[in-house]
């Protein structure tokens, strides 16, 4: 799921470039500095460098493009500033927050909440929303301390799809967060988080906690203070409201009367994860900067993500290590518990915590091994030839002897392959290339020879609408149709 661009970098496709230093030179659209990718597949462009949006993968979004070494005209910049203007939120941050006090000290029956615009209104802009579908009832004082139950959750899988944690999700972490003796955190992405700690403050629970949302959807700003929410795009460590947003966030991270900071982040599963484990390294860095830590000290860190990312996240992280807990969403079709569901929930935590150190519920299923001093899930058997409990996805794995370790329930030996497989798998063809043409160079979603020749290896995450760009036709009325 989601894993389009990724797949090509392993393939050959294109690579995403990071660099040490923030790219000050970097072209803008309406998400950022766009990130550097490079062409190492085979073909005329490459090793060709270009920039495209951080946080789409789908052009219908952001189709923005450029090559690195391309000159860019006064007037065609002029224009791609005017499009990054009228791409901008209605408000400001501090005029959002003028307008949530003018909105709650209306009386209930005058308030109004535009469900097409998303917008709170105030009584004098009710002409403009005359045909809109609104909501009264839902703006109660109470409702408006839950802006997730009230805003509709962003569900494009190739932008910034949003699915909130169940409660069940959602009281674990903060459970466990408080016994560990975080009292400062940092939401990355998590706004139904986010939510709970702040509520729970308001009941006067104890100790009190801190909160600071980090997220791209500026439709929180109507809700949250900017010493409570800051807009960002955690695919390009940027803070939109530039020095303001970065000075909060500063602040936020200095551990001040022994408060500990943790920072856990809930990306979109589309996500490259390069370029997001360099956003939080960022961050770590702020972290060690703002309480003067020797190199040696991390910034505590959960990253919640799909389990088949643990290489991937792990080359990153390498302090890392992935716990059994199985995250549930409310509004996902498939990551929540229930008829529409799966049984088990494919995402994970992974995080510079000690796995010992964090008790998963009993209550539901997980049991501590204490051979390898973490709390597992009910079906991961721990295994006496692998020396660990080797189980991803929940399930009971069984050792093949003649693979030398554990592996899925489902999978069976294949001697013609050498390793064990899926029994309907393509014999003889590697598991690493390409199951519909046999070649070695590509992966399916690559295959030139798919219907109706489209290739889809270019339109993952941070390159979108670059699929005829990379396949080498591009031509003058795609060219003149690219926003610029």
């Amino acid at each position: 799921m989601g894993k389009i661009l990724d797949d090509a970098v392993d393939s050959g496709g294109i690579e995403v470039i990071i660099q040490n230093e923030r790219d000050k030179t970097a072209p803008r659209c309406p998400h950022g500095p766009a990130l550097l990718f490079e062409k190492t597949g085979n073909g005329e462009e490459k090793g060709r460098r270009f920039y495209a949006c951080s946080a789409c993968r789908d052009r219908k979004d952001c189709n923005f493009f450029q090559w690195a070494d391309e000159q860019i005209s006064e007037a065609r910049m002029l224009a791609r500033e005017e499009q990054n203007r009228s791409k901008m939120p209605l408000f400001s941050h501090q005029e959002y927050s003028s307008r949530f006090r003018a909105f709650v000290s209306l009386p209930l029956e005058q308030r109004r909440f535009c469900v097409d615009c998303q917008l709170l209104i105030l009584p004098g802009e009710r002409a403009n929303h005359e045909k809109h579908k609104a909501l009264s009832e839902d703006t109660t004082v109470q409702r408006l301390k839950r802006p997730s139950l009230l805003l509709c959750p962003l569900e494009n899988k190739k932008s910034n799809a949003q699915y909130l944690f169940a409660d069940r999700s959602c009281h674990f972490l903060l459970d466990m967060l408080l016994g560990l003796g975080f009292q400062n955190i940092l939401c990355v992405g998590t706004p139904r988080l986010h939510e709970v700690i702040k509520l729970r403050n308001m009941e006067g629970k104890s100790p009190k906690m801190k909160s600071l949302l980090l997220d791209i959807d500026y439709r929180y700003c109507q809700f949250y203070g900017q010493d409570e929410f800051c807009l960002y795009n955690m695919f390009n460590h940027h803070f939109f409201d530039d020095e303001e947003a970065v000075t909060f966030f500063q602040d936020f991270l200095r551990e001040e009367g022994g408060a500990k900071v943790v920072m856990i982040t809930d990306p979109p599963f589309g996500g490259l994860v390069k370029p997001l484990a360099n956003s939080f390294s960022q961050m770590a860095i702020t972290w060690k900067n703002q309480n003067k830590v020797s190199d040696a000290g991390q910034m505590p860190m959960i990253w919640i993500f799909p389990y088949f990312f643990e290489s991937r996240i792990l080359e990153c992280f390498p302090s890392f290590s992935m716990l059994d807990y199985q995250v549930d969403y409310d509004n996902h079709p498939l990551y929540k518990h229930g008829k529409t569901g799966r049984k088990q929930s494919p995402v994970r935590l992974f995080t510079n915590l000690s796995p010992k150190d964090i008790i998963l519920p009993e209550d539901e299923g997980y049991r501590f091994c204490s051979v390898c001093e973490r709390y597992v899930s009910a079906g991961n058997k721990h295994c006496p030839k692998c020396d660990t409990c080797p189980s991803k996805d929940g399930r009971e794995w069984r050792h093949c002897d003649e693979c030398g370790r554990c592996v899925k329930p489902s999978w069976r030996h294949c001697s013609s392959c050498g390793h064990c497989a899926l029994p309907d798998h393509p014999c003889g063809q590697s598991q690493t290339g390409c199951f519909n043409c046999g070649s070695q160079k590509h992966k399916l979603r690559a295959c030139p020879k798919k219907h109706n020749k489209r290739m889809i290896v270019p339109g993952g995450r941070g390159a979108p609408g670059l699929l005829k760009h990379i396949a080498g036709k591009s031509t003058t009325k795609n060219k003149r149709r690219r926003v610029t």
